[in-house]
């Protein structure tokens, strides 16, 4: 008889999950900080290593590491909205959690974290307007004075005819 067939499905599953994350974690801490891989890639090689070694059925595998990041966005989330602790996240003592447990899901979170602002970063770096670029109808804002230029139609960006700025973002209302 396999592990699969003693074990408690739900407690089975439980165990994989921790397994998942543990798995994780070594992934980025092994990693250096220049080169972390991505929460998704080390969810992906985690995922593949449980069904490798028949921990887990692909099916149970995928849903799981769904799970796991779904949990790690919410708590990087919550970190990065708030500031505040994880206990305040967990919504109770993190005596009651095994240490290394807690340790883990930290680490991981504080990745997730990470890349998320990365992201956001990105996002908001994406969304800016520069001299020299075409953009459509709309009102653009200096980013230097706050002077607004208005296009009626696609138009090439100019720089900013109050200060020479070249850096604008859309105007929101």
């Amino acid at each position: 008889m396999t592990d699969h067939e003693i074990k408690d499905p739900i407690e089975r599953m439980a165990d994989a999950y921790e397994q998942m994350l543990e798995r994780v974690n070594q992934m980025l801490e092994k990693a250096e900080k220049s080169t972390l891989p991505s929460l998704r890639k080390a969810l992906d090689q985690a995922r593949e290593k449980a069904v490798a070694l028949n921990e887990l059925t692909r099916e149970e595998a995928e849903r799981l590491s769904d799970y796991l990041e779904r949990d790690m966005k919410d708590a990087a989330r919550y970190l990065s909205e708030t500031g505040d602790e994880f206990r305040n996240w967990w919504r109770f003592d993190v005596e009651l959690i095994e240490q290394r447990l807690m340790e883990m899901f930290a680490n991981v979170a504080d990745q997730t974290k990470l890349e998320l602002e990365g992201l956001a970063e990105r996002a908001r770096e994406a969304s800016r307007y520069h001299t020299g670029e075409v953009t459509g109808p709309g009102t653009l804002v200096c980013d230097s004075c706050g002077k607004e230029i208005s296009f009626h139609k696609a138009g090439h960006i100019p720089p900013c005819p109050a200060c020479r700025g070249i850096s604008y973002r859309r105007q929101s209302k």
